[in-house]
């Protein structure tokens, strides 16, 4: 893909590797999906139809650059952002993203981010100061909040227990 970086590259792979090809799942509130992009998400598009490339398209325009991951200085965490995105939709990943920093700020005496799903300087600057002070602690936070954004999922919308053994494969990533 033109002007992909390898970071990107890498974890669109892994990305379309878990979400896998074309599915219509009545329970699944996303709706009809192929690659993981959705109907809901994208109400115009011809999901069924939707090639590989286009796909990559929209996920580099619409998750990747407009998350601006290529300025995340660990690979590991920008592609945790990225799938908790594609999984949860951008500011569900954001909104996880500034709690889990607000979590470790509170470490170390950082001033606390808004938490308004919006990859900003501010929560862009917190996100690099722990991938170069503490990546691991980062990743174990994120996983918390997004276990628990699965929990509280669930909790409102019992029918979609259905997908909690999936979705804590991904948590584990």
């Amino acid at each position: 893909m033109k002007n992909a970086s390898p970071n990107f590259s890498h974890a669109l792979e892994r990305v379309l590797f878990r979400e896998g090809g074309y599915v219509n799942d009545p329970l699944d509130r996303g709706g009809e999906t192929k690659f993981g992009i959705s109907k809901r998400a994208y109400p115009g598009l011809d999901v069924a139809n939707l090639s590989l490339k286009d796909a990559r398209a929209i996920y580099k325009r619409d998750y990747w650059d407009r998350l601006l991951l290529d300025e995340v200085e660990h690979p590991e965490i920008a592609e945790k952002i990225f799938d908790v995105a594609v999984n949860m939709g951008r500011g569900a990943a954001i909104v996880i993203l500034q709690r889990a920093l607000n979590l470790l700020a509170g470490t170390t005496g950082r001033s606390a981010l808004r938490v308004d799903g919006l990859m900003g300087p501010a929560t862009l600057d917190a996100a690099n100061h722990w991938c170069g002070k503490d990546p691991d602690a980062l990743q174990e936070a994120v996983r918390g909040f997004r276990f628990m954004r699965y929990v509280e999922i669930v909790s409102k919308r019992p029918d979609q227990a259905r997908f909690v053994r999936g979705w804590l494969k991904r948590v584990r990533l």
